[in-house]
């Protein structure tokens, strides 16, 4: 119960150490620090555990430790000390541990051997190496032997053992001849890894007399020889040969032949054998077996898998390796080694034993006085390792006692420690296939705190990112750490702040207020010390344009933007990138402050750009992918298969489509025998098929070329395919477009389009011309002629119906039956005219024509319409005659009436009218008389205003140009502008038509006057012309304007006013440039004249024009402006009633749509307003 107790106790103290060993001092790696702390010695190198030397050459043991103060070294060999300064060999390298042993002035290294360990040693404990074992490397010689030679027969297996002498280490084994070249070595001959030669069977090419086996030791690079061996292999046909030499023939003879044999197993013997290897080393198994054929080696392992990953098979799978071995390879492992006639087996049982090693190895501990701590040593191995414990390179049973020290197994634990406590222990865990060796230090110090990082040290950080401001300290006990911020800032916590053990203040989000002066304090029992360090928060770096994805074609060049803004303390570089590393040294990469840019665009420049953006503090970086595209490179490797008379199979390799896909490809053909060096277009596939069956025509010599195509455009041609001539046949078609039209009255044209070269099937190709008259009972006459494309058929009847057909044929035979086309024989011109020609007059300007049509058998052609002629005789109003001019509408098909438009009023006209065909025109109709009514007058020729007074005007005129009709009278309208363009009352008068003048009386003195002047027929009032006029001022007010004009003042004012007018002048000069008008002018314009004559409705006329513009009379307050619109009478007849003109074409359904329109006579320019020019008078009156 006591025992159970003493346990429990043990395990909850062990626990209770192990938890506060966490709170340890750690010592920083400061070297300033570690000079003047006190540390016991610490191995830091030594020679291996194992150390073969070189007889030839000096030995070095090496044993080197640190510790403060420096520690002194001592050795023991074999178990004992090891006194050098006895041995005048033997010396030890100053402020070290390491032993140089002389053997190159006289030594031998053999004196040497055994176990050697380093003790290192100061005033706080001593640490000891590991056993050296010392052993001078071997290289024997070959003991002498006599070797017989080797008589074996073909099919036999062979073993020429090497038995190498036993060096130190163990020698490598080669098998070379005379001229030291390798034997070849195979499945049938190998080297075992003892070294002997293998055959599984001899050949007679193995007969040789220079095998030799070499043993090279890389220790001391020297290489032994052995004797030559000699290997005869005896054929069966030589055995035969002599043994019959030795016989009688009498006697019976004879050797077997060759035997297979199926395999044996020559190494490892038996059916069953051991392994035993050690964990982390290279496990090698090995079969080799003896059989013919020559047997096939498999591995397996029983029960599991071979280890993958780690499994290798060597020399021609006769050896497994498997790498990195642990205690789960251990198991039964199987060769198997077969051939045709059987199999052999050998089962290999493999134990992996394991030396120590660690799983906790014990760490230095570093306490304060008073403080607990624990050593811990945990080691693993098979068989499982003895942990034992040394102090100070003495096991720790015999010791001097520690009060503060108990040993529990595999832990050291430590509780109340004093500075005496500091020493150092050593754990040895071994077992019978090794030992593991550790030295770690108790080292107990009392120190005051001590702040290691630099004074008003500066860090600068980026905003919104972590700032560390390292307080790195050191004291014993261990010093507790407070942060402030500013000069009496106080303590500083909250979540803000993340406080770290090793003394660093973390601000995870650094902000712009955060910079200033932060203060660390460390404090324990025996002192306290503090550190400022500064903090400076930047303004990050940021790529504000980041390039982008560009597509460029080839040879062009594209720029990629990388615009950037950075704290104005930071001083930025821009590095570009391509594909993670360097741009190519070439001029064409122009690289700016800004931007980087690529001249002449190649396909390797494709690849992803990176702009790198570094400061001292941060770096950013933004890529885009550049894509060079370009027309595709041209298909190749054409290849013709499958190839038939009317189809073959083409199929291609694509070229690079150069980044942008293809869409499709072209198939063109080249036809060698009737076209050479022409290519035409067969058919084209989508960009995804690299295959087309292709529809072939006979008798053509094919070769075909592909184009691929894609967005940018397409490809070169591909190189031709090879040539397929397809075999001769029938045509499969007929000539086209097939007509029968007569040149002539008496012929008939038959016309065709020829056959292209390859449609002609083969050679010889003709064309039989058939023809007969349609809707009579007549033969077929045909006629076979040559590759034309026209036949002519003479002394045929005017203008019959024909039934035509042309079909080809070559040297094979005919095309299919043609179809019948239906043509006709030649045009004669018509025989008879139109009869009973009637016309009714609709206007002034119109007029409808009607005829009766002519006999089709008299047109003698095609029917293509009827023509009418008709002029002008002369003008009622004028009665006198002028130059006759016809003019022509044809009316197309069979139509019997149609509109004359464009007539002028008031005029007597004659017409005809003629039928046409496709030869020309028939005989005209007897010449219809016809008269036009009256119509309303154009504008009178011209208006003069002349003889301005002070109450008066005179006006002179001219008679209309045309009349159209009698005239009545004219209409004389006006009205006066005031200074403010105000517009006065409208005033009419009717003048006679015999008049050509007026005086105009009783007006207002020195007032402009617009006029609106027109005449007038019976049917109603003409085109108006306007003027504009000004009377004259007071003839006293004229008088003292004289009189004051003789004054010098009044000469200087008129002067400055003539000044202003003439600026004002080029002022309206440059506005009516610009499209304005003057004043007056915009109030002419915005007053039309709401008495103008519109076009009767009854007259039904289509082209009277009147131009609404300066022309209508002004009334007072009217703002309306003339919009100048032509309009034109609705008409009950339909546009299909108007001819052509002369030039005028049919349509192909036989409509016809006429153009006509009525002549609009020439009206004054709205510039001629007054024909009174602008006088300083006038002006002066504008102004008053």
């Amino acid at each position: 119960m006591m025992r159970k107790k003493s346990v429990s106790a043990s395990k909850a103290s062990l626990v209770l150490f192990l938890c506060q060993m966490i709170s340890a001092l750690e010592v920083p790696l400061d070297s300033k620090l570690l000079e003047e702390l006190s540390q016991p010695p610490t191995i830091t190198q030594q020679s291996p555990k194992d150390y073969i030397v070189d007889p030839r050459e000096n030995i070095v043991i090496q044993c080197e430790a640190k510790g403060k103060p420096p520690p002194s070294f001592s050795w023991t060999r074999n178990g004992t000390h090891f006194d050098i300064d006895k041995d005048a060999q033997v010396t030890m390298k100053p402020n070290s541990g390491t032993l140089v042993i002389n053997i190159m002035n006289g030594g031998k290294a053999e004196a040497y051997e055994g176990v050697y360990q380093c003790t290192a040693r100061n005033e706080r404990g001593a640490a000891i190496s590991n056993n050296i074992v010392i052993r001078p490397s071997r290289s024997p010689l070959w003991t002498k032997e006599k070797l017989e030679p080797n008589q074996v027969r073909e099919g036999d297996s062979l073993v020429l053992h090497c038995r190498p002498p036993v060096g130190l280490p163990p020698p490598i084994i080669f098998w070379m001849d005379n001229a030291f070249q390798r034997l070849p070595q195979s499945e049938r001959v190998s080297q075992g890894l003892n070294g002997d030669l293998y055959f599984s069977n001899v050949q007679p090419e193995d007969t040789r007399e220079d095998y030799i086996c070499y043993a090279r030791f890389n220790h001391t690079q020297t290489i032994q020889q052995k004797q030559p061996i000699s290997v005869k292999v005896f054929s069966m046909d030589s055995l035969n040969d002599t043994i019959a030499a030795n016989l009688s023939d009498t006697d019976i003879y004879g050797a077997k032949p060759v035997t297979e044999r199926q395999p044996v197993l020559l190494t490892p013997t038996g059916s069953t054998s051991t392994k035993v290897e050690l964990r982390g080393n290279v496990l090698l198994l090995e079969c080799i077996a003896a059989g013919l054929p020559t047997p096939v080696i498999r591995w397996i392992k029983e029960g599991g898998e071979l280890p993958a990953n780690r499994t290798f098979f060597e020399n021609f799978k006769k050896t497994l390796k498997i790498i990195d071995v642990s205690e789960a390879d251990s198991g039964n492992y199987k060769c198997i080694a077969r051939n045709i006639l059987g199999s052999a087996h050998h089962v290999i049982s493999v134990t992996v034993k394991a030396a120590p090693y660690w799983i906790t190895a014990p760490r230095n501990l570093v306490l304060s006085p008073g403080e607990d701590g624990t050593l811990i040593c945990r080691a693993n191995g098979n068989p499982k390792p003895n942990i034992s414990w040394l102090a100070n390179g003495v096991p720790i049973a015999i010791a001097p006692e520690d009060p503060s020290r108990k040993v529990d197994g595999d832990t050291i634990i430590f509780s109340h420690v004093q500075e005496r406590s500091s020493a150092v222990y050593q754990c040895n865990a071994s077992n019978e296939y090794g030992y593991l060796l550790a030295n770690a230090f108790v080292n107990v110090l009392a120190e005051p705190p001590r702040i290691l990082t630099s004074a008003n040290k500066l860090y600068q950080v980026i905003s919104d990112s972590p700032a560390l401001l390292d307080c790195a300290y050191f004291g014993s006990p261990k010093p507790e750490i407070e942060w402030f911020k500013g000069v009496k800032g106080s303590i500083l916590r909250g979540n803000e702040y993340i406080f770290h053990d090793n003394g660093t203040l973390e601000i995870p989000v650094a902000q712009k207020d955060s910079t200033g002066t932060y203060t660390c304090v460390a404090r324990n029992e025996l002192g306290k010390i503090q550190n400022e360090v500064q903090l400076e928060v930047k303004d990050p770096t940021m790529i504000i344009k980041q390039p982008e994805y560009k597509v460029v074609q080839r040879y062009g060049h594209v720029s990629f933007e990388c615009i950037i803004k950075h704290d104005s303390t930071l001083l930025p570089t821009v590095i570009w990138l391509k594909d993670n590393d360097e741009l190519p040294d070439d001029e064409r990469f122009l690289v700016g402050k800004d931007n980087l840019t690529i001249m002449n665009v190649t396909d390797r420049d494709d690849g992803t750009y990176t702009c790198i953006v570094n400061t001292t503090l941060d770096s950013v970086s933004a890529s885009a992918v550049l894509t060079v595209v370009a027309r595709p490179n041209p298909p190749f490797d054409l290849e013709l298969t499958g190839q038939l008379e009317r189809s073959v199979e083409l199929s291609w390799i694509p070229g690079d489509e150069n980044n942008s896909p293809i869409t499709n490809f072209v198939i063109e053909y080249e036809d060698g025998l009737h076209e050479p060096g022409v290519w035409h277009y067969q058919t084209e596939v989508p960009g995804t098929q690299t295959t087309v069956q292709l529809k072939l025509s006979p008798y053509v010599n094919y070769s075909f070329r592909v184009i691929a195509v894609n967005e940018i455009g397409r490809s070169q041609p591909s190189e031709p395919s090879e040539q397929y001539l397809t075999k001769s046949a029938n045509p499969d078609e007929n000539p086209s477009n097939v007509q029968g039209i007569g040149s002539e009255p008496d012929n008939l044209v038959i016309t065709w389009e020829s056959l292209k070269g390859f449609q002609s099937n083969g050679p010889g190709l003709q064309y039989k011309v058939s023809w007969r008259q349609k809707d009579v009972d007549d033969e077929w006459t045909s006629v076979i002629v040559a590759n034309v494309s026209k036949y002519i058929v003479s002394g045929t009847p005017t203008f019959v119906p024909y039934e035509i057909k042309v079909q080809a044929l070559n040297d094979l035979g005919y095309a299919p039956e043609p179809s019948e086309v239906i043509g006709h024989s030649g045009e004669d011109l018509p025989m008879v005219a139109p009869g009973n020609v009637q016309v009714h007059v609709v206007n002034s300007t119109l007029a409808k024509v009607h005829w009766d049509p002519v006999p089709l058998k008299t047109v003698r052609g095609h029917l293509q319409g009827y023509k009418v002629y008709y002029w002008k005789v002369q003008s009622l109003s004028r009665r006198s005659r002028r130059h006759v001019e016809k003019k022509i509408l044809t009316f197309r098909g069979n139509k019997t009436f149609g509109m004359l438009p464009g007539l002028e009023p008031y005029s007597s006209y004659k017409l005809n009218v003629r039928v046409v065909n496709g030869k020309g025109e028939g005989p005209a109709s007897p010449d219809k008389v016809f008269k036009t009514p009256e119509g309303v007058p154009s504008s009178p020729s011209f208006l003069k205003i002349t003889n301005p007074t002070l109450d008066s005007l005179t006006l002179e005129w001219g008679s209309p140009t045309h009349p159209n009709g009698v005239l009545t009278s004219y209409i004389l309208k006006f009205q006066p502008i005031n200074n403010t363009h105000e517009l006065g009352p409208l005033v009419e008068i009717r003048i006679p038509a015999n008049e050509s003048s007026l005086i105009l009386k009783n007006l207002n003195y020195s007032t402009r006057y617009k006029f609106y002047f027109n005449a007038q027929t019976s049917v109603g009032s003409g085109s108006q012309i306007t003027e504009e006029a000004v009377t004259i001022m007071d003839e006293a007010m004229a008088s003292r304007q004289v009189d004051i004009a003789t004054q010098g003042w009044f000469i200087g004012l008129m002067c400055a006013v003539a000044l202003l007018i003439l600026i004002l002048l080029i002022v309206c000069f440059i506005r009516r440039n610009k499209g304005g008008k003057y004043p007056v002018k915009e109030k002419e314009d915005a007053h039309a004249d709401p008495e103008i004559q519109p076009m009767k409705e009854d007259d039904g006329t289509f082209g009277e024009y009147s131009d609404a513009e300066d022309h209508k009379p002004l009334k007072k307050g009217s703002r309306t402006p003339s919009d100048r619109t032509v309009k034109k009478e609705d008409s009950d007849d339909s546009l299909v009633d108007y001819g052509e003109g002369v030039n005028g074409q049919f349509n192909e359904d036989g409509s016809f749509i006429g153009q006509y329109s009525g002549k609009k006579e020439k009206e004054p320019a709205e510039g001629n307003e007054s024909s009174e020019a602008p006088s300083p008078v006038n002006a002066m009156n504008s102004f008053v």
